[in-house]
């Protein structure tokens, strides 16, 4: 599965940074590849805790320039679409995980909520209907939660831990 972690790059907080470095490395343990908008704080985060784990990721970067990249990744993608990514970047993937809360977090969401993606919020922004009453974000308590709410249970080991060939 392609998991994008979503978030602010500037106005991430620090436990917003310490979230998405552990989401990062936690989809990478899980064999998600982990897809990010490239740039610097919940962005950078969640790819190094990916990289940590040695998982393959992917930077969506708005601009033409991959050196703009603020931390290495598998695949760099230099699309030249400034927030026009945030769609590109929300059909890659199957699921979006989102972290605190930015304009351009809110865009992601509801792209990805309009794509019929699973979303899920780790800490973030309340959004609000018209008439004041909030919209249904799922949410998630911290990162092994979200993970949890996206990707497939792992499988149980079988008997005797042997594996499906019985080696």
């Amino acid at each position: 599965m392609y998991v994008a972690v979503v978030g602010p790059e500037s106005e991430a907080t620090a436990a917003d940074i310490e979230r998405a470095r552990e989401l990062g490395r936690l989809l990478a343990v899980r064999g998600a590849v982990v897809v990010t908008g490239g740039l610097g704080g919940v962005m950078a985060a969640a790819l190094e805790g990916a990289a940590s784990a040695d998982g393959t990721t992917v930077a969506l970067l708005p601009g033409s320039d991959r050196s703009a990249a603020a931390t290495p990744a598998t695949v760099v993608v230099a699309t030249g679409l400034g927030e026009g990514r945030n769609a590109v970047l929300v059909r890659t993937v199957d699921a979006v995980i989102a972290v605190g809360g930015s304009w351009g977090t809110l865009s992601e969401i509801a792209l990805a909520r309009r794509a019929g993606l699973p979303v899920v919020c780790v800490g973030g922004w309340s959004v609000v209907d018209a008439a004041g009453a909030p919209l249904d974000l799922d949410r998630a308590e911290d990162p092994g939660e979200a993970v949890a709410a996206v990707l497939p249970p792992l499988a149980p080991p079988s008997p005797g831990g042997r594996g499906r060939m019985g080696a």
